[in-house]
């Protein structure tokens, strides 16, 4: 039930970066649920988790051993989190396993899981997966390996780009998951960006940092902030393309993100609606996300757009409970594409029903809120609250 979700297309081989994939049963029997990644010597990694305090055990391992890596292991259908002491030790035991495939020392390892919160992985099924991945090592196998981390997805989700800077050639590819319990405090449920530029492990770490800025963390579906949340970037060096070049490299694959942000949102569990929410002048970038946000988490707001239903006051509470306890809404107007549906804090003389409905009958639409405070903007990515949205969560573990 995606809307308007592109296909991933091809997705280009990264240098030095390898995938294999295999269908371990951990969840999905009918599916590949186990993606392995292989980096070669002098890779580096960056990343961004959630900050949820129930962090599942692979985010915790993930988040200490940033900075040189020769591997990923990820896994779908289990999330290994809410599962304690056991829980680190499984993901420990997987970094291992995937290390004695891969030849490297197991700190080098990142673990990876989404799925199920509060059941413990089945590790013999994941062992049998990562051998089996590991025969599989490709460097063509990026689509594959976006199928493998699907959960509630519609369909895999994935990039590329190819781009001139300082004279070489650089490759970026990246993947993501996700369809619901999205509200990314720092990214989505599971990104992964590859590129053979040539990275020290304080600029990669920027990288992932400031593109998931720009990107994951504009975005929401649920309100729902994961367990599991990971945004990495991992940079192979075979490029000619290095620490100088950070702002021309930040510059290009900030687009990429970006693509696979709203992908996310396309792809929203149940989602009927892609919706923009533009928060503009407004005295602080902070106030401008928090009334976009507000906006874009209120069920009431989700249900109106579901229902095409242009109710313009479930949009005027939602900006009045932003939190911005100065606002004058005198001084408020409020767009639904190019129809001005209120205006100084009234609904705008030329404003009708029939103007508003047309343009939430589209599945694509931008609500443009302008405070009248100030020059700053933002703007999150958002997607409706459906029938099917409930049903898909009701019977998630069914």
């Amino acid at each position: 039930m995606a809307v308007n979700l592109p296909p991933a297309g091809e997705l280009s081989a990264v240098p030095g970066i390898r995938i294999g994939t295999a269908a371990a049963g951990i969840k999905y029997r009918e599916r590949e649920d186990l993606a392995l990644f292989a980096f070669g010597e002098g890779s580096t990694v960056g990343g961004v988790f959630t900050r949820n305090s129930f962090r599942a055990a692979p985010v915790t391992l993930a988040a200490e051993r940033l900075g040189a890596a020769r591997g990923f292991v990820v896994n779908s259908g289990n999330a290994n989190a809410a599962t304690g002491e056991r829980g680190l030790a499984d993901a420990r035991s997987s970094c291992v396993l995937a290390a004695e495939v891969l030849g490297c020392d197991a700190n080098e390892v990142l673990p990876f899981s989404t799925g199920v919160i509060g059941e413990f992985l089945p590790m013999d099924r994941v062992a049998d997966g990562i051998g089996r991945a590991a025969e599989a090592l490709s460097e063509d196998a990026w689509l594959p390996a976006a199928r493998a981390i699907m959960t509630t997805d519609t369909q895999p989700k994935g990039v590329s780009g190819r781009f001139e800077i300082g004279g070489s050639q650089v490759t970026a590819t990246g993947i993501v998951k996700g369809s619901g319990m999205i509200r990314p405090d720092m990214a989505t449920l599971l990104a992964f960006l590859g590129t053979d530029a040539s990275l020290s492990a304080d600029a990669v770490q920027a990288l992932a940092r400031d593109l998931g800025d720009r990107s994951f963390n504009r975005l929401t579906i649920d309100g729902d902030t994961s367990t599991n949340d990971s945004f990495v970037v991992v940079a192979t060096g075979r490029a000619g393309v290095g620490d100088e070049h950070y702002d021309a490299l930040l510059a290009a694959f900030t687009p990429l993100v970006v693509d696979l942000a709203e992908r996310t949102v396309r792809d929203g569990e149940g989602a009927t609606k892609f919706v923009t929410v533009s928060a503009e002048g407004g005295a602080s970038s902070e106030e401008c996300l928090r009334v976009a946000y507000t906006v874009a988490h209120s069920p009431l707001v989700k249900t109106a757009l579901f229902a095409g239903d242009p109710n313009w006051g479930r949009f005027c509470m939602a900006i009045g409970r932003a939190g911005i306890e100065d606002l004058d809404p005198s001084g408020v107007s409020l767009h639904l594409d190019d129809v001005c549906v209120a205006e100084g804090g009234l609904v705008a003389a030329s404003y009708t029903e029939a103007k508003g409905a047309g343009v939430m009958a589209r599945d694509e639409f931008t609500v443009r809120i302008d405070l009248g405070r100030g020059t700053c903007a933002e703007t999150v990515w958002t997607s409706d609250l459906s029938y099917e949205y409930v049903k898909i969560n009701a019977e998630y573990r069914t």
